[in-house]
């Protein structure tokens, strides 16, 4: 094909002599015109968009949630070691004590609850005692917390 033989556009335009490379050419032409116009349909379907635009920042949304999440964990670790290495022995040895009697009473409470208690109260405090299992550590951090307040502020009142 030499330079004549092309349109304005610069698609080169075939040899009329030749039928195969004509047909070639509506092949290839038929499916640029089909790549367009799919391409055309997707810019033109706004509800499309919408929704990968909304699945985007839904995703994006999770992962910083799981982000957060994950520095607030590594904070209340990091709070927790911090209670424990500022808290003084007697203090700490307070604490282990007054949270051995809390779980006996605990012990005993959940099993006269257990008897007495009707059985969607019994799944409701499964539930509980489930959340207070996996957050055991920002608990106890909690609970040597108040009881170290509430040392100091006995300890000031004495005075």
């Amino acid at each position: 094909m030499n330079e004549e033989s092309r349109t304005n556009i610069g698609t080169p335009v075939p040899d009329a002599s030749d039928p195969e490379e004509v047909r070639e050419q509506v092949e290839r032409t038929r499916d640029e015109l089909g790549r367009t116009v799919e391409a055309l349909a997707a810019k033109a379907d706004v509800k499309a968009q919408a929704k990968e635009k909304t699945a985007a920042a839904k995703e994006q949304a999770s992962e910083k949630a799981a982000l957060m999440a994950d520095q607030l964990r590594a904070k209340a670790e990091q709070a927790t070691q911090l209670v424990k290495n500022k808290t003084p022995d007697p203090v700490l040895e307070k604490t282990a004590q007054a949270a051995a009697h809390v779980r006996e009473t605990a012990t005993r409470a959940g099993q006269y609850a257990a008897e007495r208690a009707p059985d969607p109260l019994l799944e409701n405090a499964g539930k509980a005692a489930s959340f207070a299992r996996a957050n055991r550590n920002q608990l106890l951090a909690g609970g040597a917390l108040l009881a170290a307040f509430l040392l100091v502020r006995r300890g000031r009142g004495r005075r």
